[in-house]
């Protein structure tokens, strides 16, 4: 027996050692994931497999598993526009900062839509929120670029954070040294939100969502970087992503959505670092420069992304029909003509500054303005005007035609000024109609390839330096301001009741013709169709001699509209109005090519639309 034993024990020790070890070593590596999982951050964690490369990449397609945390949120997120109790206090500044924790508060599915200013941009800010807010959406945070925007935002209860830039509270104005590094800031916040790994919705405040743009976005998975661009001709017909073979012009950085994929994070790091060297570049520009360094082929024959930049970023082109700009959104309405609906509008391709953009948005019906806004002292005065048929559609749309068109406008709304100067009163313009479409450039007078109807309702600004309308000017000089508003300004849906119901239609007679005359009992109510009251109108008599026509809260002077003509030879009257208008632009091959608009035109009989004969004559109209 005893060499039995001895064989049974030599046998059955390498199986106790082969289990020994394969103890030990489970027992080492489950030590090591524990050690992992206690001291990596969380963008350590991978979904299937724990081998990395050692720059961080993943290996062998292996991917980042997202941040749940917004996913599993059962609390809803905090009210926007909800103003703290009363008693509440500021906030250390420390509490602004931006964290993956703050962020993180905010995402909704992994995503967090951000704009940024300073508070220059106050009231486009609030809208840009009210906008989503009223459509439910609330994952949205606001970059404060100075203190007092931070504060404001807060007692308004928007979600803000604290970008640290202390920039002036003022407008910066495009172009300017100061706007070319709130460009920059843009990039650095892409760079610092994309590895907290959410998805970034980032938008620029001069434009509004008009609707929900989040699914939208998720019917692209795969993409790493959705872009809106400059792209004027529509390149397809439905809601589909643009047709990055057609589509030519820059890819706009005012709206655009971004992955946390490796390859979006290595395209703005390049980004930034090439801004961050070089003071001079564009921030848009060095976007185009870096992600055409490779364009094509597509990534497949159904979702429209294309291979961009390195070669594996996946790009997609919001469609210009439906992510609008100042141009398809305002002057084409491709939408409208699509028969889709829009997106969101941006206020580029104007041409009067920030006050451009407010007008613009206006008009549109799509500004939140504040109550008073819509009830002045004063009160307000429009007019219709009265345009021959022959203006708006005989003959070739060119040159020619489109300033017979315009001039005929610009001399009725010089009266039109003159006499709400002499009333005290706000101006409500009339819709504009033009004839040519306005570029920075020479062109045929509308773009091959565009919806551009003629003729067409065209923004105040292609005619008229909204800027300078609104700015005020020394009295002693220019007379007394003229406040505006824009031409849809009684069908806004923020107009009070009180306000339509005030109306008076004042219509100019011939005297002695039955019903013609000023009377007591004229009832200053509305033909407004908005109005809820009968209509008043006040019939008064072309060169009356009657000092004044009087109707309670109405009074005009006598001989109005020669009053209204005297006026306009008035120095400071003219001092005033002759920088209203702005120039046409452009004629193709001449330099300079464009063509100033003249309040005065009918007042110079050799006055013809020519651009100026050489750049030393180049100037305003004197």
């Amino acid at each position: 027996m005893a060499p039995l034993k001895e064989v049974a024990t030599y046998s059955y020790r390498p199986l106790f050692l082969t289990i020994y070890a394969t103890v030990v070593i489970g027992i080492v590596v489950s030590s090591f994931y524990v050690f992992s999982a206690v001291f990596s951050g969380s963008n350590s964690l991978f979904s299937s497999s724990w081998v990395a490369s050692r720059d961080g990449a993943n290996v062998a397609g292996v991917a980042l598993a997202p941040d749940n945390t917004s996913e599993h949120r059962k609390e809803p997120l905090q009210p926007i526009l909800k103003v703290p109790p009363s008693g509440t206090k500021m906030p250390p500044l420390e509490t602004f900062k931006l964290t993956k924790e703050l962020v993180g508060n905010r995402v909704k599915d992994n995503v967090i839509i951000v704009t940024f200013g300073n508070f220059a941009f106050m009231d486009f800010i609030l809208g840009w929120v009210k906008h989503l807010s009223d459509m439910g959406v609330d994952n949205l945070l606001v970059g404060a670029m100075d203190i007092k925007l931070l504060e404001a935002l807060y007692w308004k209860g928007v979600p803000v954070f604290d970008m640290g830039s202390r920039m002036s509270t003022l407008d910066v104005g495009w172009g300017s040294p100061t706007f070319h590094k709130m460009g920059r800031e843009k990039v650095i916040l892409i760079d610092s939100f994309l590895p907290f790994g959410f998805e970034l919705l980032m938008c620029d405040t001069d434009m509004v969502w008009l609707k929900n743009p989040l699914p939208y976005l998720a019917r692209f998975p795969e993409a790493d970087v959705l872009t809106s661009t400059d792209q004027l001709a529509p390149t397809v017909v439905d809601d589909r992503l643009d047709d990055w073979k057609l589509a030519g012009a820059d890819y706009n950085i005012g709206i655009f959505h971004w992955r946390p994929t490796p390859s979006s994070k290595k395209l703005a790091k390049e980004w930034k670092e090439m801004l961050l060297a070089d003071e001079k570049i564009w921030d848009q520009q060095g976007f185009n420069e870096i992600i055409r360094r490779q364009l094509g082929p597509s990534v497949d024959d159904e979702s429209g992304l294309v291979y961009a930049y390195d070669g594996e970023l996946k790009l997609g082109l919001l469609p210009a029909s439906i992510f609008c700009s100042g141009h398809t959104y305002f002057v084409q309405a491709i939408y409208e003509q699509l028969r889709l609906e829009p997106y969101a509008a941006h206020t580029t391709f104007q041409f009067a500054g920030t006050e451009g953009k407010r007008h613009r948005l206006r008009e549109a019906k799509v500004f939140y303005d504040p109550p008073e806004y819509y009830d002045v002292p004063g009160g307000f005065l429009t007019f219709k005007p009265n345009i021959p048929k022959n203006l708006m559609l005989d003959g070739e749309h060119n040159i020619d035609s489109h300033f017979a068109l315009v001039n005929y406008q610009i001399k009725q709304i010089r009266t039109a000024l003159a006499i709400a100067s002499l009333l005290g009163r706000t101006l409500v313009m009339p819709p504009l109609w033009c004839r040519l479409d306005r570029l920075w450039y020479g062109h045929p007078g509308v773009l091959p390839g565009t919806l551009t109807r003629q003729p067409f309702i065209c923004p105040l600004d292609h005619v008229f330096e909204v800027n300078k309308m609104l700015k005020e000017l020394p009295v002693e000089e220019f007379g007394p301001g003229i406040n505006i508003r824009e031409y849809s300004f009684f069908e806004n849906p923020s107009m009070q009741q009180q306000v339509k119901d005030s109306w008076l239609d004042v219509h100019l007679c011939q005297g002695g013709t039955p019903g013609c005359g000023v009377s007591n009992s004229t009832n200053p109510n509305s033909t407004n169709p908005n109005s809820t009251n009968p209509a008043g109108i006040l019939k008064f008599p072309k060169r009356s001699k009657e000092e004044t026509g009087r109707d309670g809260n109405v009074s005009l002077p006598s001989f109005l509209y020669f009053e209204a003509l005297r006026l306009e030879r008035e120095d400071k009257f003219r001092n005033r109005v002759k920088r209203y208008t702005g120039v046409w632009c452009c004629v193709e091959d001449h330099t300079p090519g464009h063509i100033y608009y003249d309040v005065y035109w009918d007042e110079k009989p050799d006055w013809k639309p020519k651009p100026p004969p050489t750049p030393e004559e180049d100037h305003p109209p004197l």
